[in-house]
């Protein structure tokens, strides 16, 4: 087995940064995945901001960035980059995958392109990881539902991201990038903007001996429809 690192930097202010970062220094041998362009599918409407890629795109991508069948895969980022790239191999059925802080890479960073070894990755898509939002809005009492944007944005205060502020009734605050709070016991399922900083949580969620579903359109997607929200 090889590893792969993979950056996944990325700003929601400025698509290009993380790319242009990766440009200016990267871990050597690493691989770039854009979060927009390659972790998406911005062509899908009305399922929020960032769309889930299908398995054929996915499997596309992930061949092209070195990942196939014998690697592990390490991935690093921002604002959530690095764990939508590693929800989405186990969502594809690649669990060698990790996550580092490039803070604490203590190598050397190399500017420039890499010339990366194509693979083949065969994607077997998981079934039971996300959750629609019509079936989540039908069953909000059977879940422990678990928003990860900062508490601003939670507590449905005016901000320049949503367009309705406000949350999903009934859902805990947990910050992305603050420690997880202590959460009751059941059916967890994660949400923030748009299904990016959610994954870092379900990230947390994973080394704690937890695993949650994720609901891909996340508020991008509930503020589209005539449905409950609450502030405060």
């Amino acid at each position: 087995m090889r590893y792969q690192f993979v950056d996944c930097r990325w700003a929601l202010d400025d698509p290009s940064l993380g790319r242009s970062q990766y440009l200016a220094g990267h871990i050597p041998g690493a691989s770039f995945l854009d979060v927009e362009h390659d972790l998406s599918d911005l062509s899908r409407s009305g399922e929020g901001r960032h769309p889930l890629p299908t398995a054929e795109q996915f499997a596309a991508v992930a061949g092209r960035a070195g990942i196939g069948p014998e690697v592990f895969v390490v991935a690093y980022g921002s604002l959530g980059g690095a764990e939508r790239l590693w929800w989405l191999l186990r969502h594809f059925g690649h669990d060698a995958c990790a996550v580092i802080e490039l803070a604490n890479w203590r190598g050397a960073l190399v500017p420039g392109e890499e010339q990366i070894e194509l693979a083949t990755f065969t994607p077997v898509e998981r079934k039971t990881d996300t959750i629609s939002r019509g079936a989540l809005a039908q069953s909000l009492d059977e879940h422990v539902i678990v928003d990860a944007r900062l508490p601003l944005r939670y507590r449905g205060e005016p901000n320049p991201v949503d367009k309705n502020p406000g949350r999903i009734p009934g859902a805990f605050n947990a910050p992305w990038n603050e420690p997880l709070p202590d959460l009751p016991a059941g059916d967890l399922v994660a949400y923030c903007g748009s299904g990016i900083t959610a994954c870092a949580v379900l990230h947390k969620l994973h080394l704690a001996g937890r695993e949650g579903r994720l609901y891909p359109g996340s508020w991008s997607d509930w503020e589209q429809a005539d449905l409950p929200r609450a502030t405060g």
